[in-house]
Formats: structure tokens, C-alpha cells, sequence
């Protein structure tokens, strides 16, 4: 670090944090917890392979390379397979979800490590430690100015993605403290990724997720190499927060204890391939039909929520209430609603085509609404409410208090492991391929990394 006496910067104080890791054994619940992000990424760019979306990063991404990108023959770059990795991973809407933030770690984090150590050859506790560093300071960005940087258009993932995936990709590589330093202030620069895509659900969100990888990782590169970035990247006048949140006033105090409280081992995992936030609505929904109320029996569904999420998953209500395709849908809380309703379930088999034009389904969430909840707890935990009115004048009610798959009720790793298994067999992975894979990734961390197993 710098020889004079100023006070160190935001970044130098978390990079020195970071440098303290090194050679130390981290907890065996964090190990356990990036055991899980490994196989839920894995298994969700197995599901998405085949996808068009994932045809196009590869095809728009074209550098040959040694790195794996997973459920594809060959290699690529590793910008290359972090950025399709990290696109596919995020694809469904179906990975991990960090409550506080809220920001989506695994997409980022585990694609950006990983194609670094396979590029490197570095061992699995490399990659270990690189997941964990990753996304622990991506989730804690996260929550230094809480929902502003989505009020300001910007998607969170996509911008701490790029911070967390530098951070990450600098610890797998044993980067000194300088030069973390240096690979965050470069970071920045490269972060990006609004929100416009809420307008039409066309694809950007998607790419978020894997354009933060590749930026991490091009940014701790470019930080060995010796290029220079500001310290002062977060804290600073013209710094990230200025940039993404329009402020320089948040709540760093929340790196203080980083290495010491892990934050990353309150990930939570999705049930349900779609916009987070609205996945307690869905279990109240169900809840509401397994009382043997029928569609029409139903009058109105109204819905008590978070003023921080209606401007994505309520708002234009005409256009939520009936989905321009299968991708808007997954963020539109009226369709996600009737559909737990009159489906039963809310799976990836929601989100084609033909579903989303179910008129049973449309017929429902046209009747579905929300009123603002001030005291909602929103970023802090996700809620769910649904009040029925019948057409009879009977009125039920179901309140839910917290995200199923979060931190009061988890997904368990037998729930991760099915999960995985569900989406290698979407991804056209027989059981037995899905068997072994799944073993050997349960394994990544006690050896040299080497991906050509989740190849093909």
C-alpha cells in the first residue's frame, strides 16, 4: 500500500481483509454454502444450454480458448465462459438470491472463479476461497445504500457483480493488497447493466450476470499486470456509489468484520424459476386454491407489498397482468400469482410460449391488484400477502412472513441436489450423467481444477 500517512481508503482497508485470508481454513458452513452455489449453478447452466439466449452469448462471444463452458463441447476464452456461464446461470431466473441486497451471487461469482482457476490451473481451495471472497463482498455492496441503485435504474447484480467477481478472481489468484485495490477501481469502470429490460422482457437481464463476471475477471487481470485504478473507487466523489446510487453517503461500516462474519452463508435458493420477491406471493396463492377455492370462484386477489418492488414486478400493472412472453412474465407478480393459483406450481414448464397464454391463467391475474404496505420489511426480507375476495362475498386471506428457500426456512442440500437433478433433465442430462456430474462437483474444492467433466 501507499507509504504516506493519509487514511486508507474504503477498498485498501477491505483489500487488506481479503489478503488476511490467505492460507487461513474458512468455516465449514461457508465451504458447505459454496458447495451449494457450485451445484446450483452448475445445474442451471445444464438447464439453459440449449437455450436461444445461451446460443447467442456463445455466438457473440466467440474466442476459442482452454476454459469449459458448462453443458457445451470445447473451450473458450475464460472472459469467454465466464460471461456465457454467468448468462446461462442467471437465464431462468432460478439461482441463489441474497435477501439484504437483493443481488444474485452464484451467477457471477462461481463462473468468474472458476474459468480464472481453470485458466491457471490453481487448486480447488483456490476456487474456495475466491467463491467465498466473491461473493461475500457482493453481497455486502449490496447493502451499503439499500434498494438505491435499483431506484436509480440500475440493475445490482450487474454492478456489484463486477466489484465481487474482481474481488473474487483476486483472492483465487493470491493478487497482493495493492493490486486488489487496483482491480476493484478498474472494476467499476466496467460495471453497468440497467433495467430497461422490465419494459419488454427482452434478454439484457440476462447477460448481467455473466458481463460482471467477465469484467472481474478482465479487471483482476488487468490489476497483476499492473494497471492502476482509484482507491478511493467506492467512497469517493465520482466513485461507484455516486455513479450507481447518487450518493457517497452509505453505510460502509458493514465491511468492517468482513472474514470474520460471513454473510454469504445467509444465501438462499430459489423454489421457483422467477423475480425473487414474489415467490411468498406464490406460496399464498397455492395455499388460497388448496382451500378448494376454483378461479371462478375468485372476484379479486389483492395484494399488500413493498413500494420498492412495484416499479419491477407490479408496475405497468395492464402489461403485468398479462405478460408480453415467457421471460417478462417471470417478473410480473399477477401472472406469477394466478399461475401458482390455477397451476399448482410455478415451474420452468410456466414459462414457454404457449403458458404464458393460458387464458385460465390471464383470465385470473387480471384480477389480481396491491395496495402499498409502508411497514413492509422489504430489502431486509421478502413477504408475501394475498387477500381472496369470492364472488359470494367470502374473504380468505394468506399472509407469509418470509422467502421459502431464505434464511428461516432453507432449502436443505437433498432440496439442492433434486433441484439439480430437475434441471440437468430439462437440460437433456439423463440421470446417470446427472449422477455423476453431480459428484464430481462436490469434489471441485479438493483438487486441481479441471472442468472438461461438465463439458458436452
Amino acid at each position: 500500500m501507499s507509504n504516506d500517512r493519509r487514511e486508507a481508503s474504503v477498498a485498501e482497508r477491505l483489500a487488506l481483509q481479503i489478503g488476511a485470508l490467505y492460507g487461513r481454513a474458512l468455516p465449514e458452513t461457508l465451504r458447505r454454502k459454496c458447495e451449494d452455489l457450485l451445484i446450483d449453478v452448475v445445474g442451471l447452466c445444464v438447464a439453459a444450454r440449449r437455450e436461444k439466449y445461451v446460443q447467442a452469448a456463445l455466438a457473440g462471444f466467440d474466442e476459442p480458448g482452454p476454459c469449459t463452458v458448462i453443458g457445451h463441447a470445447g473451450g473458450m476464452s475464460a472472459a469467454g465462459a465466464a460471461f456465457v456461464n454467468g448468462t446461462a446461470a442467471h437465464g431462468e431466473d432460478f439461482d441463489d438470491t441474497f435477501e439484504g441486497g437483493p443481488v444474485h451471487a452464484g451467477a457471477v461469482i462461481v463462473p468468474a472463479v472458476l474459468a480464472a482457476c481453470e485458466r491457471e490451473q490453481r487448486h480447488g481451495t483456490a476456487a474456495l476461497l475466491g467463491i467465498a471472497v466473491g461473493a461475500e463482498v457482493m453481497c455486502r455492496l449490496s447493502t451499503v445504500v439499500p434498494k438505491a441503485v435499483h431506484q436509480a435504474g440500475f440493475h445490482p447484480t450487474a454492478v456489484f457483480g463486477a466489484m465481487g467477481a474482481a474481488a473474487g478472481v483476486s483472492a483465487a489468484l493470491a493478487l497482493p493488497s495493492r493490486q486488489i485495490v487496483d482491480a476493484l477501481g478498474i472494476a467499476a469502470s466496467m460495471a453497468s447493466g440497467i433495467i430497461e429490460y422490465l419494459a419488454d422482457g427482452s434478454w439484457t437481464k440476462r447477460m448481467h450476470p455473466g458481463w460482471a463476471a467477465q469484467s472481474g475477471y478482465r479487471a483482476a487481470l488487468l490489476a497483476r499486470a499492473g494497471f492502476v485504478g482509484p482507491r478511493t473507487v467506492l467512497e469517493g466523489k465520482h466513485g461507484l456509489f455516486h455513479a450507481f446510487a447518487r450518493t457517497t453517503a452509505g453505510n460502509f461500516a458493514v465491511l468492517e468484520d468482513f472474514g470474520t462474519r460471513w454473510v454469504t452463508e445467509t444465501l438462499a435458493f430459489k423454489p421457483y424459476p422467477c423475480g425473487t420477491m414474489a415467490h411468498p406471493y406464490i406460496d399464498c396463492a397455492r395455499r388460497l386454491a388448496a382451500r378448494g377455492i376454483g378461479p371462478r370462484d375468485v372476484k379479486e386477489l389483492v395484494c399488500l407489498v413493498a413500494e420498492g418492488t412495484v416499479h419491477r414486478l407490479w408496475e405497468p400493472l395492464a402489461i403485468k397482468r398479462r405478460p408480453p412472453n415467457a421471460y417478462a412474465a417471470k417478473f410480473s407478480t399477477p401472472y406469477l400469482i394466478a399461475c401458482g393459483f390455477v397451476r399448482g406450481s410455478v415451474g420452468l414448464d410456466a414459462f414457454t410460449d404457449d403458458a404464458v397464454q393460458d387464458p385460465e391463467v390471464l383470465t385470473l391475474a387480471t384480477k389480481v391488484s396491491y395496495v402499498i404496505d409502508p411497514d413492509n420489511p422489504y430489502p431486509r426480507s421478502f413477504t408475501g400477502h394475498v387477500r381472496a375476495v369470492l364472488r359470494d362475498g367470502t374473504v380468505l386471506e394468506e399472509r407469509q412472513p418470509f422467502f421459502r428457500g431464505g434464511a428461516h426456512d432453507p432449502l436443505t442440500r437433498a432440496d439442492i441436489e433434486a433441484k439439480f437433478r430437475l434441471n440437468a433433465r430439462h437440460g437433456g442430462w439423463d440421470d446417470r450423467r446427472s449422477k455423476a456430474v453431480l459428484a464430481y462437483v462436490t469434489r471441485l474444492f479438493e483438487s486441481r481444477i479441471d472442468l472438461k467433466e461438465l463439458r458436452g
